[in-house]
C-alpha cells in the first residue's frame, strides 16, 4: 500500500505561492514607477484660426466662402492656425490635424506656435450639390498640454 504525503509537509510545495507573491510585488513596484516618471498634461491650450480660404489665398476668421457659380467641386482649403498656452506663448512642435467634408489636412507647429494647414490634391474638400455649408473639425495634440479638440472649427459657406 502506498503512503500519501500531504503538501503541508513538504517544504517545496510553500516556495511556489512564495515566489508568485513576490514576483507580483516587484511587478507593481516596477510598474507604479514607471508611470510616476511619465509627463503627466499641465497645461490648456489657447488655439487661433488666423485665416481660413480657398487654395494658397486666404481670407480673415474662420469662415470660407464658396461662390458656387465659379468654384469648381472637389477644392483645396488653406487654414492658417495658431497654438499659444495660457500665457501667450508659442506651443511649438504641436501636430494639428484639420478633417472633414472628405478632406484632411496635418502639419506640426513652428516656433512661433504657427502651422499652415492645405488639403491634397487627393482630399480635398466636397460640398455636395444640395449642401449649402459645412464644417471641418480641429485636433491639437502636444507634448505637455491636454488636447485640444473643436468641432465646426472652419465653416465652408456656397453662395449661390
Amino acid at each position: 500500500m502506498k503512503k500519501f504525503k500531504f503538501i503541508r509537509h513538504d517544504e517545496k510545495a510553500m516556495e511556489l505561492p512564495i515566489n508568485i507573491v513576490v514576483m507580483l510585488v516587484v511587478g507593481m513596484v516596477a510598474l507604479a514607477t514607471l508611470i510616476s516618471i511619465m509627463p503627466t498634461p499641465t497645461k490648456d491650450m489657447s488655439v487661433f484660426v488666423e485665416s481660413a480660404g480657398l487654395g494658397v489665398s486666404t481670407e480673415d476668421g474662420n469662415s470660407i466662402i464658396v461662390d458656387a457659380s465659379t468654384a469648381e467641386n472637389p477644392f483645396a482649403i488653406t487654414v492658417v492656425v495658431k497654438a499659444t498656452d495660457s500665457d501667450g506663448n508659442p506651443v511649438r512642435n504641436a501636430n494639428v490635424i484639420l478633417r472633414g467634408l472628405g478632406g484632411a489636412a496635418s502639419n506640426t507647429t513652428d516656433a512661433n506656435g504657427f502651422t499652415t494647414l492645405t488639403t491634397p490634391d487627393n482630399a480635398e474638400v466636397r460640398l455636395d450639390p444640395n449642401q449649402n455649408e459645412g464644417t471641418m473639425d480641429l485636433k491639437i495634440v502636444a507634448d505637455g498640454f491636454y488636447d485640444y479638440e473643436k468641432k465646426d472649427a472652419v465653416m465652408i459657406i456656397k453662395t449661390r
